[in-house]
This record gives C-alpha cells, sequence and structure tokens, in this order.
C-alpha cells in the first residue's frame, strides 16, 4: 500500500462530480503512443465537473494537491504531527457503541485524531445506525457495531499513515479487502425488496463484450455518495466481474478526506481535479492542469489495453431535485463531456461501445439540495429500495448521419444519451417510489431482481 508520513491532510469530504472533459480544440491522437504534453495541454485548460465518487463518511476540511513526486494526489497543508494514540487497537478492541464512541472521544483528546474528523466520525456513526434500524433487521444493531468498527478503526489508520492514491488507481484487496468492506458497509442500506435492475440481457451484453477485448464506457447521471457501492450490489450475484472491475473517474477531494478514503480505496479510480475547484487556489492551477494531463494519458494506456468499463457522469455534479416541482430529475449531460470521452474511446483502437446508464438512489444517501463550494455538507443516511439501468449502446455514427455539421453531431449524440438515461430513471421511479414495482416495466425497460 503506498502510503506517506502522518503530517499528511486529516480532513476531506468528498467533491462534487468531477469529469474528464476535454475543450475541443484539437482532435484526440491516442493510438500508439502516449499524448505529447504540447498536445494534451490545450485538451485539458478547462475540464468541466462531471462524475464524482462519494462515500457515506461525514466530512472534514482540507485542500489537496499533486507532491512533487509521483504521487499526484496528496494534501498540501500538512497539519501539526498528530501525537501518538492511544492504542493502535483502540476501535477494534471495542465490544459496543460505549467503548466505540469512547475511542473517538479518547484518540481526540490524545491528540490523534483531529476535531473534525473526530465528530464527523461520531455522526456518521449515529447516522449510520438510525438508518440500518430502518431496516427492521432483528441484527441491526450488530451489524452497525461491526461495521463501524471497522470504518473507524481504517478512518483511523489513515490519518496516523494516509493512503496516496496514484493517478490509476486499482482497488486494494490484500491484505483488507476494501472493496468488500466497502459492499458490506452499504448493503444494510439498501431495501433490495424494493430495488430492481433494468435489461439485464444488456448488462450481460457488455460483460460478453469485455470478455472480446472491447471498451464499455457508461455515460450515467449521478445520484450520491453511495453510486459505485449501488451499482456494484445491484450486479454483484450475476455479474461479478462487472462489479469489481468497473472505473470510475473520482475527484482530488473524495481520495483526501480520511472519512471517504477507505470507501475510495477499494474501488479503481482515475484520479482527476474538477473544473468547479481548479481556480480555488490560483497558484495551484498550472499544477493542477499537469496531473490531469498525466490522468488522461493513464486512462489512454489503461483503454489501449482494451476490456476496460468505465464510468463517468458528464453532467457537472449530483442531481438536484428541480426547485419548482421538488421532482428528482438526472442533471443534463455537458455536450463537450460526452464527445471527449467517445473520442477517447473511439481513438483507443480496441472497439468502444457507449451505453446509457441510469441510476436512482438518491434517498439513501441525498446531497445538499444545492452545490456547496464548501467542504463538509451533513450527510443524511437512510434505509431505501435502488435501482439501475442500461440501454443497448448509442451509435454515434449511426445518430448523427444526417447532421449538418460537427457542432451539431455532438449536440445531438449528447442528447440521445440524456434522453435515453431519462427514460430509464423514469422507469425506475416509478418502480421504487411509485410502488409499482415490475408492473412499471416497459418494452425499453424491463425490470428484474438479479439477486434472487
Amino acid at each position: 500500500m503506498t502510503r506517506k508520513s502522518a503530517t499528511g491532510s486529516p480532513g476531506y469530504c468528498a467533491a462534487h462530480a468531477i469529469s474528464l472533459g476535454l475543450t475541443n480544440k484539437k482532435s484526440m491522437f491516442i493510438l500508439s503512443t502516449a499524448p505529447s504534453t504540447s498536445t494534451l495541454l490545450p485538451l485539458l485548460s478547462s475540464i468541466p465537473s462531471s462524475l464524482s465518487l462519494r462515500s457515506s463518511a461525514a466530512a472534514a476540511s482540507c485542500s489537496s494537491v499533486a507532491p512533487k513526486d509521483n504521487r499526484l494526489f496528496s494534501a498540501h497543508h500538512s497539519p501539526p504531527a498528530m501525537s501518538a494514540s492511544v492504542s493502535s487497537r483502540t476501535f477494534l478492541n471495542a465490544r459496543n457503541e460505549q467503548e466505540l464512541l469512547s475511542g473517538i472521544r479518547k484518540e481526540a483528546e490524545a491528540g490523534s485524531l483531529p476535531p473534525n474528523v473526530a465528530a464527523g466520525m461520531e455522526e456518521v456513526y449515529h447516522n449510520y445506525k438510525k438508518a440500518v434500524i430502518q431496516s427492521g433487521d432483528p441484527k441491526a444493531n450488530e451489524t452497525v457495531l461491526s461495521n463501524m468498527i471497522v470504518l473507524l478503526d481504517r478512518i483511523f489508520l489513515d490519518v496516523t499513515d494516509p493512503f496516496v492514491f496514484q493517478p490509476h488507481h486499482k482497488a486494494k484487496r490484500e491484505p483488507f479487502d476494501y472493496y468488500v468492506f466497502g459492499q458490506n458497509y452499504i448493503r444494510p442500506l439498501v431495501d433490495f425488496k424494493n430495488s430492481y435492475v433494468g435489461n439485464m440481457p444488456v448488462f450481460i451484453e457488455m460483460e460478453e463484450r469485455l470478455k472480446q477485448g472491447h471498451n464499455i464506457i457508461l455515460m450515467s447521471n449521478h445520484q450520491t455518495e453511495a453510486d459505485p457501492a449501488i451499482i456494484a450490489l445491484l450486479l454483484e450475484t450475476r455479474l461479478p466481474y462487472i462489479a469489481e472491475n468497473l472505473t470510475y473517474v473520482a475527484g482530488d477531494r473524495v481520495i483526501t478526506d480520511p472519512l471517504c478514503k477507505p470507501f475510495s480505496i477499494g474501488r479503481n479510480l482515475i484520479c482527476v481535479y474538477s473544473k468547479k475547484h481548479m481556480l480555488d487556489d490560483p497558484a495551484l492551477v498550472e499544477m493542477k492542469r499537469t496531473a490531469n494531463m498525466r490522468s488522461l494519458k493513464e486512462m489512454a494506456v489503461l483503454l489501449r489495453s482494451g476490456s476496460q468499463i468505465i464510468w463517468i457522469a458528464p453532467s457537472g455534479g449530483r442531481d438536484r431535485p428541480d426547485p419548482r416541482t421538488g421532482e428528482w430529475v438526472p442533471a443534463t449531460f455537458d455536450t463537450s463531456s460526452v464527445d471527449n470521452m467517445r473520442r477517447l474511446v473511439e481513438h483507443s483502437g480496441p472497439p468502444g461501445h457507449v451505453y446509457p446508464l441510469a441510476i436512482l438512489c438518491h434517498d439513501i444517501m441525498p446531497p445538499p439540495m444545492k452545490v456547496e463550494k464548501e467542504i463538509g455538507e451533513k450527510r443524511i443516511i437512510s434505509y431505501h429500495g435502488a435501482g439501475i439501468s442500461v440501454a443497448p449502446a448509442i451509435s454515434f455514427s449511426e445518430t448523427t448521419a444526417t447532421c449538418e455539421n460537427p457542432e451539431k453531431a455532438k449536440e445531438v449524440f449528447s442528447k440521445a444519451l440524456y434522453d435515453s438515461v431519462t427514460r430509464q430513471y423514469n422507469v425506475l421511479k416509478s418502480a421504487v417510489h411509485g410502488k409499482k414495482g415490475f408492473e412499471a416495466s416497459t418494452p425499453a425497460v424491463s425490470l428484474s431482481q438479479p439477486w434472487k
């Protein structure tokens, strides 16, 4: 495991959605060799927000920046070194809730936990407990204690010895399996009786194409911190390969907050800086752009190898309810982000396919009603049904055959993907929120529960 000294960042909040969008000033040249800096700089000068990977943890604050060595994502504001821990096994030794919460306070008093991190740990414990108890599981209290012991231990480990992410991060599965940890933590929050998967045969088709060496891009809406876990939980029974091998484009702040990092460590990530926060510190702008170029090169190399499945939400952030109606709707896709990702996969070499994916899970961890620049939003956690659905791949050439110019073609293709996501989302909403269940299925979206 790659780590740095204990003087690194003690806090972070999962970032708003990040995208790997590229400007349209130059064509993509990603074939047999890695792109040069002169080629990529214009492409990366205005990366729009479009995808985030978020955890269920409460937030703490910190800015982030790439260090001078090849470890691109670590903290640039180093707090005073933490004092020695009361015990390296403080949380693993807890036998009940009282001892667990007492451990947080003792470590904070000893100076081994920053106050904001300690407060976040307590907050997430109480919110998680309330949500799991909502499930009606007679063993809810045991589940809460077991999962929170592991989470708090992993958070504490990262505070004392921070993990540093590479531009292309592969899920850490041993000696501690962070992927399984994340699945086990989110699973009790999902009401599987009222959850659905749309178009399972299309997911199966995707897996077959992956086995043939093809690349898959999932253009998706984005709802909550738990999106990656929800996708994996609803697919893991029938399609564990997709569940475990999905790669997510992730923002810098989601991989620096010790309360969020344990979840991120268990996912495959391409790490980038969000356009939304690119100008937060003018002194760091060039560093962030350079880091994004390196991440783009990593993605290009990844796609050239084939058999890759990458999830990206080209919307600029998480979905929010319509202020007029209060109804949740997928946020509109950014046309340039869609087009740049399409060009990236088309120029990678192996066959590539772009699929529209819809996800509904905002009830489990709803975001703030408005986008917040400052880190530290309040987390709400609930037990609820969820859903995902995928439609057949959309061909750029076929969709835009009658378009008169390239710009119009980009708009038409982006709209086709977005409209498909919206239609699928409405079916999921009817099934989950409208309580129609399987009856919500349409000729275009067939609902199932593959875990049964």
